[in-house]
């Protein structure tokens, strides 16, 4: 039977990798992943974290609530009334605020901000409703007993294993261990963050330096 990471499976590899058992250590074993999990979602822009969702905009509406988990817009397109898609281009809330009192209050948008953690404002205010859709990275649903597997487990386990033991060690005390696994948590990453730049690459382009 081939080997499987899951939520139970990471604990019992993190006491196995830490040589700890006790109660007070393994109680903060679900604290270490959750900052692992952030971690991993602050740093790594892979594949895996790539969500699309529509998002229909309202006429007159121009604050929109972000998808659940968001950490990073990668595009925000739009379809116009021609059926092409538009992609708006992102811009600072107070450019957003500004830029629909100098063209006029509604209109087609052009561009979109983060109006702050859960929230972007589009510029100009839609003056009708069209679809759109936002391209951008999340923070994977966070494992527990009841969820026992994501992406991460799935395709990058070694990943989320270093990121847990990494967390650790300030609890642990072991600054040597620190090293050890920073170092084997930047290779793991690295080499997914080369592999994802390779599928996202044209190889069908030419470059040229001139």
């Amino acid at each position: 039977m081939a080997e499987a990471m899951t939520y139970d499976s990471l604990i019992s590899d993190v006491q196995i990798y830490a040589e700890r058992s006790d109660v007070p250590f393994v109680s903060q074993i679900p604290r270490f992943l959750m900052m692992a999990e952030n971690r991993i979602a602050l740093e790594i822009k892979a594949l895996g974290f790539l969500r699309v969702a529509n998002m229909p905009l309202i006429a007159g509406t121009s604050i929109y609530q972000k998808p659940a988990r968001w950490r990073e817009t990668k595009s925000f397109s739009i379809g116009d009334t021609n059926g092409n898609k538009i992609f708006m281009k992102p811009r600072g809330f107070e450019y957003c605020a500004m830029y629909g009192t100098e063209v006029g209050s509604t209109g087609f948008p052009t561009y979109y901000s983060d109006m702050d953690y859960e929230h972007f404002y589009i510029a100009r205010t839609p003056d009708a409703a069209y679809t759109s859709q936002v391209s951008y990275f999340e923070r994977p649903e966070p494992l527990s007993e009841q969820n026992q597997t994501n992406w991460t487990t799935q395709y990058n386990p070694q990943l989320l294993l270093y990121a847990t033991l990494l967390e650790a060690q300030p609890f642990l005390k072991r600054p040597e261990r620190t090293q050890e696994f920073q170092a084997m948590y930047d290779r793991v990453a690295g080499a997914i963050m080369q592999e994802d730049n390779v599928k996202t690459t044209d190889n069908s382009v030419v470059r040229s330096n001139v």
